[in-house]
C-alpha cells in the first residue's frame, strides 16, 4: 500500500509529515512555503483582492489538463477579473483513502508548472484524507490573494451604455472536452480543454486601457449566464451578434449531436471584457498580442433597451432572449 495514500497520511503523524514534505513542498518549493508553519507571513502593500474556490471537477485527469492545473488557473483567473496581479495562492486537498500516490505527485508537479506559468507562489495549504467512498479520488481548495493597481475599478456593475463587448477566444472547448472524455466519443479532431492563465493577458489590456469597466471568465453556466450577471448587476440591456462569437468546429458539431447551445456550456480560459467604446481597438490589439487572446473579437454592445436582459441577433436575421442557464448543463466541469 506504499504507492496507494491511506488514512493515516490525514493523521497528522509520520506518514502526514512525510507526505507534506515529500511530495507537496519538495515540488511547490519556495521560501514561504518550506518552513511548514500553519500559516504564511509575508508583505503586501496597496489595494487586494481575495479569493477562494473548490474543485471537483470529474474526470481529475482531461485532454488539457487535470484537476491540479484547473484549480491554479481558476483561482489566477478570479483574481484578475478584478484587474488584480495574483501573488499567492493556498492550497488544501481532501484525498479519498487508496488514491495512488504517482497520480497525486502527477497533479502536484502539474500545480507547480501551472504556477510558475502563472507566475504565483503556492505558500500554504492542508491535506485530509477521507474513507474509501466518503470522497471522489480527490477535491481541492484553493484561495488567492492579488494586488489591484490604482486607478482600475473593475466590477460587473460597472458596465454603461455604449460600451462594447470583447470575447478572447472560442466558446465551449473545456466543457465538450471534459464530456467527450466521459462519455468516449469520438471526434475526427482532438479537442482540449481551454485550461489557461489569464492574468497576464489582463495585465497587456490595462496597459492598452484602463477604460475597462467590466471583466469575467464564462466558467460554469458559458457566455449566456456571464452576460445575464453582467446585464443584471448593471441594470443595463445587452445585445451580442451571432455571427461574432467564435466557436470551434469540434464544438460546434458536439452541440448539434446532442442537443447543447454553446451559449451554456462551460469555459476555463477565455474572458468577456466590458469595454468603454473609444478604448475598445486599443483593448483588442492588446489582447490579440497575448496567446491566449489571438482568437478575440468584439461580440457585441451595451444597450438602452431591455435592461437586466440579453438579446442576440442570429445568423438569420432574428432576435431572441439569451436567458441565464436553468438547472445544470454538465455537472463536475471545475
Amino acid at each position: 500500500m506504499e504507492d496507494r495514500i491511506l488514512l493515516a497520511h490525514g493523521s497528522g503523524g509520520k506518514l502526514s509529515h512525510d507526505l507534506v514534505k515529500n511530495c507537496f513542498v519538495k515540488i511547490l518549493h519556495n521560501p514561504l512555503l518550506d518552513k511548514m508553519d500553519d500559516s504564511a507571513v509575508f508583505d503586501l502593500s496597496g489595494r487586494m483582492a481575495f479569493t477562494t474556490d473548490s474543485y471537483v471537477v470529474s474526470p481529475i485527469f482531461f485532454p488539457g489538463g487535470d484537476i491540479g492545473k484547473l484549480a491554479i488557473y481558476g483561482t489566477v483567473n478570479d483574481l484578475s477579473m478584478s484587474g488584480a496581479a495574483p501573488m499567492y495562492l493556498s492550497l488544501s486537498l481532501i484525498i479519498e483513502e487508496g488514491f495512488e500516490l504517482n497520480h497525486l505527485k502527477k497533479i502536484i508537479i502539474s500545480i507547480q508548472e501551472a504556477s510558475e506559468e502563472a507566475g504565483v507562489k503556492v505558500i500554504t495549504g492542508d491535506t485530509k484524507v477521507v474513507n474509501r467512498g466518503s470522497a471522489d479520488k480527490l477535491f481541492i481548495n484553493t484561495a488567492g490573494v492579488g494586488l489591484v493597481p490604482e486607478g482600475i475599478e473593475i466590477s460587473s456593475a460597472n458596465a454603461s451604455v455604449g460600451d462594447k463587448l470583447i470575447l478572447s477566444g472560442p466558446i465551449g472547448d473545456h466543457g465538450i472536452a471534459l464530456l467527450i472524455q466521459r462519455e468516449g466519443l469520438k471526434f475526427e479532431s482532438s479537442l482540449q480543454s481551454d485550461c489557461a492563465p489569464l492574468n497576464k493577458l489582463v495585465k497587456k489590456m490595462i496597459e492598452g486601457s484602463k477604460e475597462i469597466h467590466c471583466l469575467r471568465d464564462p466558467t460554469r453556466g458559458g457566455l449566456a449566464s456571464t452576460l445575464n450577471e453582467i446585464a443584471e448587476s448593471s441594470n443595463v440591456g445587452i445585445k451580442i451578434e451571432e455571427k461574432n462569437i467564435p466557436i470551434n468546429d469540434t464544438v460546434r458539431a458536439a452541440c448539434e449531436l446532442l442537443g447543447f447551445d454553446p451559449l451554456y456550456v462551460a469555459n476555463e480560459g477565455k474572458l468577456v471584457a466590458v469595454v468603454a467604446s473609444q478604448a475598445t481597438e486599443k483593448v483588442l490589439t492588446a489582447i490579440r498580442e497575448n496567446k491566449y487572446g489571438t482568437q478575440s473579437r468584439i461580440i457585441g454592445e451595451v444597450v438602452a433597451d431591455h435592461p437586466g436582459k440579453v438579446v442576440m441577433k442570429t445568423r438569420l436575421g432574428t432576435s431572441r432572449i439569451v436567458d441565464m442557464i436553468t438547472g445544470e448543463l454538465l455537472p463536475r466541469i471545475c
